[in-house]
């Protein structure tokens, strides 16, 4: 199977059209279409669907496309493993949750990027969700998610456990119940949140149905708005306690229950361990292992 025609198969089935696979290689659109039916030669099958609204996956489109993206990451392992592996150097694409970018990894990206100049660092922010699907589909070479994560392909590390705070105007009472937020307005992230996810858990097991739910794109914002009294959030405390020092908002412990949120590390088992991976992997565990907060 040539590996070249995979490329040009997988970038195909990945944009959902022949023309925005072509623009994406730099090829001829008529060049992408003898590629996949030369492929589709050589396995003796159909790999998609053409019809008037552009192409769709066949079954053994769908087979292939799960192979596909294992050569395809497996070529580019073994590209770098051929490489000097005593240095770090080359990509590393690191997800996060934006609460963790924002208070738990500056110091460590820091140390990080003066202690390997040489590694192109990125770092994406996302909900746990996304960065989880990134790592499974190589995208991401690890991510800081909400844990614990259950799944066959993935390792993980715990790194720390978040405090979740109910968060109120400076002016709110004391909270004795969770029955005490059913007449507030929740500030919430969007779907697919796992802070937003983690009360949408203790309403529940209260039996309490929010009066209003009302979202927000940034962590920033949820901080103001329950500052100037629209509502109440539920947000770690490490990301608030500057601003309760400050006396802007009011922070309260959640009543009698966990308020406790781990954060872990996920990789993928098969992964190759490149050089960059390695070292970024000790200085986590070593920051995260000391009284750096």
């Amino acid at each position: 199977m040539d590996i070249h025609l995979l490329k040009v198969f997988y970038t195909t089935a990945q944009e959902g059209s022949i023309s925005r696979a072509a623009h994406k290689l730099t090829f001829a659109q008529s060049n992408v279409t003898n590629k996949i039916q030369q492929l589709e030669a050589d396995l003796q099958t159909t790999l998609f669907y053409r019809h008037n609204r552009g192409i769709t996956l066949t079954p053994s489109g769908q087979i292939l496309l799960d192979y596909a993206e294992k050569i395809l990451h497996i070529v580019q392992e073994a590209r770098l493993a051929v490489g000097d592996s005593a240095i770090p150097t080359g990509p590393l694409l690191i997800g996060a949750v934006e609460t963790t970018a924002a208070i738990r990894l500056p110091k460590l990206l820091t140390k990080y990027h003066t202690d390997y100049p040489s590694v192109d660092f990125s770092l994406v922010t996302g909900y746990s969700e996304t960065n989880i699907h990134s790592v499974l589909h190589y995208e991401l070479n690890g991510a800081f998610v909400v844990g614990p994560v259950e799944h066959p392909d993935l390792v993980q590390e715990h790194v720390i456990d978040e405090e979740m705070v109910i968060v109120t105007p400076v002016s709110h009472p004391p909270i004795h119940s969770l029955h005490d937020l059913q007449m507030h307005t929740l500030l919430v992230f969007q779907s697919g949140c796992s802070f937003r996810a983690k009360l949408n858990q203790l309403l529940q097991e209260e039996g309490i149905l929010p009066v209003k739910l009302m979202e927000f794109g940034s962590i920033e914002t949820i901080i103001a708005c329950v500052g100037a009294g629209l509502g109440i959030s539920l947000l770690p405390h490490s990301i608030v306690v500057e601003q309760e020092q400050q006396g802007r908002i009011r922070c309260h412990k959640i009543p009698n229950q966990n308020g406790i949120i781990k954060t872990v590390f996920v990789r993928r088992k098969d992964a190759l361990l490149t050089p960059a991976l390695s070292v970024f992997l000790s200085e986590m565990r070593s920051y995260f292992s000391e009284d750096e907060f």
